[in-house]
């Protein structure tokens, strides 16, 4: 399954995911701080999608209430 998901309050401007069997295969985010983006891409990538959610939800980026991290959890959320 996957999902293309518009981050709401945040710097990058388009996530899509890419999942099978609940386990994140490719995940891909324009926009953002590319660097760090990329680090948070490749460390999911192969990780179970629930279990992603719950390290990246609720993370806060400078007082915004959300973040590139939180948004992606929201994103995955659309693939549970």
């Amino acid at each position: 399954m996957e999902v293309t998901y518009q981050p709401k309050g945040t710097c990058s401007r388009l996530m899509h995911v890419a999942e099978e069997n609940g386990v994140i295969k490719s995940v891909e985010i324009v926009g953002g701080c590319n660097g760090n983006l990329k680090g948070i891409m490749r460390l999911v990538e192969g990780m179970p999608v629930k279990e992603a959610i719950s390290k990246l939800e609720g993370i806060d980026c400078n007082g915004k209430g959300t973040s590139c991290p939180d948004q992606l959890a929201q994103a995955l959320k659309q693939l549970t």
